[in-house]
């Protein structure tokens, strides 16, 4: 008895062979009709189900590709045909790209194309630049044995060396130098002006008064040294503080408040300083008080003399040196008011006595 390998076309009247490959044929159109065909299938039929105008169909099938619209649309009866049919879209588009290139694109060159046109002119190319070098380096050249000249003796070696002190080279012997002449006065700088009564109305002193001049100098406090920063400043602001603690050396300074707190402590270096705030009651407790020195009021007020300083001492010592200041600053200035109205007065009185001398005829 025979094996039943399956049943035959004929007992299923319904089975279909598989429908071909859009690549096994030898143009898109043929692959389409091919496969039209198999499906048993008319154009009208497919135009109904694609929704694409007969016309456009057949020109698909006889590969009349000018009588389709745009690309886009193409592309898209492609697609739509080709999958009516149940044959791969995409295959279908690509192929109908390769038969139908778009003309808007331009055409690429093969790859290597460009390098196979550059060697074809890089033998020129290299030629062109050997002979632009040849021809600079040839140029130099001839500047160069242009300007060359037959070496010439030394106008040096040609000045007789048997001159003396005085004399100049090349000069007779007769002729030497004359004695120095004396300088021009100065010229450019003019005298100093002062104006009349200026120095009288400011100092108080008659700038031609040497007596009063050297009274003045010497009675007159001593400059002091002004504080100069050296290093770190720490702190009040200069605004809100009379009195500067700056190290002459490495040294240690503690600033207690009178409740015990510390206000201020830490190791300055030298030229480093601390400006001590107005009206804070604490005690500076320096580690070695000979290693800083005290600025009142911005000048130079001698060392701390122990090693626990109140701070309220220092802060007076700078009011009192302030106010001492002010007022002798205030002093000068009423001296002078006075001055300048006495003098006023005594040249009023002189222009009245001539008016009246001329008045009286002498």
């Amino acid at each position: 008895m025979a094996l039943d390998t399956g049943a035959s076309p004929e007992a299923h009247p319904d089975w279909k062979d598989i429908v071909p490959s859009v690549t096994d044929a030898s143009t898109l159109g043929d692959g389409l009709r091919i496969a039209r065909e198999h499906s048993g299938r008319s154009l009208a039929e497919l135009s109904s189900i694609t929704r694409v105008p007969s016309r456009y169909l057949t020109a698909l099938e006889q590969n009349d590709f000018s009588t389709l619209p745009n690309r886009v649309f193409s592309i898209g009866y492609v697609r739509a045909y080709a999958g009516s049919l149940g044959l791969d879209e995409q295959l279908a588009v690509e192929r109908f790209r390769r038969e139908s290139p778009d003309p808007s694109i331009p055409l690429q060159a093969p790859v290597g194309v460009a390098f196979e046109e550059v060697r074809r002119y890089s033998p020129r190319l290299i030629a062109a630049g050997l002979a632009l070098v040849i021809a600079v380096v040839g140029w130099n050249v001839f500047q160069r044995v242009s300007l060359m000249r037959a070496p010439q003796p030394s106008d040096l070696a040609a000045t007789p060396e048997s001159w003396t002190l005085g004399a100049v080279p090349g000069q007779p012997a007769a002729l030497s130098l004359s004695a120095p002449r004396p300088a021009p006065p100065d010229q450019t700088i003019p005298a100093l002006y002062i104006t009349p009564g200026l120095e009288t109305e400011l100092t108080g002193l008659d700038p031609a008064s040497r007596e009063a001049i050297t009274a003045a100098a010497a009675g007159a406090p001593p400059v002091q040294r002004a504080f100069n920063p050296r290093g770190a400043i720490y702190g009040a602001s200069a605004s809100a503080s009379q009195v500067v603690i700056q190290a002459r050396e490495a040294a240690g300074l503690v600033v207690r408040m009178a409740d015990g707190r510390v206000l201020f402590a830490r190791q300055l270096a030298a030229g480093d300083a601390w400006r001590a705030p107005a009206g804070i009651a604490a005690t500076i407790d320096a580690s070695k008080w000979t290693a800083f020195d005290v600025y009142l009021n911005g000048e130079h007020g001698g060392r701390l003399e122990a090693q626990l300083t109140p701070l309220d001492q220092l802060n007076t010592r700078a009011q009192g040196l302030a106010r001492q200041a002010a007022s002798e600053v205030a002093a000068r200035t009423e001296a002078a008011r006075v001055a300048a109205v006495q003098a006023q007065a005594q040249l009023q009185t002189v222009t009245v006595q001539s008016g009246v001398v001329s008045a009286t005829g002498g």
